[in-house]
């Protein structure tokens, strides 16, 4: 055997070793990651203030996107880059229940005659709106994600996302502290819609569904057309 073949063996007789070697059990860091979250949420639970439910609330929702690696980036950026829409058209489905649900919620005050929450999210259309979705596009895309995206990576570990996470904190913060201005001289000047008011309620919810209906389909043709190239 020549000098090649037997360093050649010698690697695949390595590699196979390394192959079917049993991997590391984590059951002890497992157990020990439950018994800190366990000690956290009680000692939560003692300052009341629902702290300790919004704590479970929030890992068992990091949870979700971590394993479902749900990402409103991914579903604009796949079309585009992988031709894939499942993540897209996973957004759709979420926006057409979170429709139905959140109307029905905001139609039981309506006819209860209570103030309608959540209209302090129904702003201005401007320029402004074209402009920031533009820039937060870009942004979350060079970032790799958007805030959830970039959060759920950020446990993960990825470094570049930790470095993402720094500065979007930081233009939170800045962004918070030059809101009022902005609002004054930009946002409030567009125009307001609510579609119940234009269409009614049962009229906005069709309307809205349909237009998700499209887009899902859209997505789907896509991915077909794609796929036979």
């Amino acid at each position: 055997m020549s000098g090649t073949e037997s360093t050649s063996s010698i690697r695949r007789s390595s590699s196979s070793r390394s192959r079917s070697a049993p991997s590391k059990s984590q059951l002890p860091q497992a157990v020990l990651f439950i018994a800190v979250i366990v000690v956290i949420g009680i000692l939560l639970q003692k300052q009341g203030n629902n702290t300790a439910w919004f704590f479970v609330t929030g890992l068992v929702f990091g949870y979700i996107l971590q394993r479902s690696r749900f990402c409103f980036t991914a579903s604009m950026r796949d079309p585009y880059l992988t031709k894939g829409t499942t993540v897209t058209r996973a957004v759709l489905i979420a926006f057409a229940i979170t429709t139905i649900g959140f109307t029905a919620i905001k139609y039981g005050y309506f006819t209860k005659g209570l103030p309608i929450p959540g209209m302090g999210y129904v702003v201005p259309i401007s320029l402004a709106t074209i402009v920031g979705a533009i820039t937060f596009g870009i942004g979350m895309v060079i970032a790799g994600g958007c805030a959830s995206g970039t959060l759920m990576r950020v446990g993960e570990g990825f470094f570049m996302n930790m470095i993402a996470f720094v500065f979007f904190i930081v233009g939170s913060l800045w962004g918070a502290h030059d809101f009022g201005w902005w609002k004054l001289n930009f946002i409030s000047k567009g125009l307001t819609v609510f579609l119940p008011d234009i269409f009614g309620w049962v009229g906005a919810v069709v309307i809205q569904l349909i237009i998700i209906f499209l887009l899902y389909i859209a997505a789907e043709k896509w991915q077909e057309a794609n796929a036979q190239k």
